[in-house]
């Protein structure tokens, strides 16, 4: 392949309300079982939510699940900061 292909590439197409309502629906149903599992890092649950995976997987586009999954992590990672936060906060508000 050189500089000027002539191969024209195809654009992704947007998915549609509908198909990003359905890889919601099935996102939320894999985490509440990851949740259920005691599970963070999606992925390393091993067979214990095997049907929604794979309602997820086929449900979301590629590129959406990595977000997803990396936000995941995230948010947990950050939970106790907000808790501090929090408590800081209403510690403040008591003062003043």
């Amino acid at each position: 392949m050189g500089w000027f292909s002539s191969e024209k590439k195809e654009a992704p197409r947007a998915a549609s309300r509908d198909e990003r309502t359905r890889c919601w629906e099935a996102r939320d149903a894999y985490f509440e079982c990851l949740d259920a599992a005691g599970v963070v890092a999606a992925g390393t649950e091993g067979d214990k939510c095997a049907a929604t995976h794979k309602a997820y997987e086929q449900n979301c586009a590629k590129s959406w699940i990595v977000y997803f999954n990396k936000r995941r992590v995230i948010a947990e990672q950050q939970k106790p900061i907000l808790e501090q936060a929090a408590r800081q906060a209403e510690e403040a508000k008591r003062r003043s």
